[in-house]
């Protein structure tokens, strides 16, 4: 019996070793393989804890500049990064969720490094 061949990099539930790209789906040869990036934000409008917290413990005492902290708004940034291995019929996609610009770079990062893999 041999050892399985050790996985170089993760992307999302994608694990890829020096020959295959395994996926829930089955494994896909890594020669010749094509690697596609997506990346798909939304932004939302939140009031954050704090000032809802703020505004209910000052009502009692500062009636309507407590309701002011209700104003604040926070942006929170959301999204998914599309994933995309193709080699010849077979293919798989994979979304991955994210919430900072870091994490987005970083798959970038991971795909173009297996991108290099496959054009061995």
């Amino acid at each position: 019996m041999t050892d399985p061949a050790p996985v170089v990099a993760v992307i999302g539930e994608i694990a890829v070793t020096p020959t295959t790209v395994r996926t829930p789906a089955g494994e896909i040869p890594l020669a010749q393989s094509s690697w596609q990036v997506s990346d798909y934000w939304q932004t939302e409008q939140k009031t954050p804890k704090w000032a809802i917290v703020t505004a209910v413990l000052g009502f009692c005492v500062l009636t309507v500049f407590s309701l002011l902290f209700l104003l604040v708004k926070q942006t929170v940034y959301r999204g998914t990064v599309q994933v995309t291995v193709t080699n010849g019929p077979r293919q798989y996609v994979a979304r991955i969720p994210v919430a900072t610009q870091e994490q987005v770079q970083q798959i970038h990062n991971q795909v173009n490094y297996v991108r290099s893999l496959a054009a061995l």
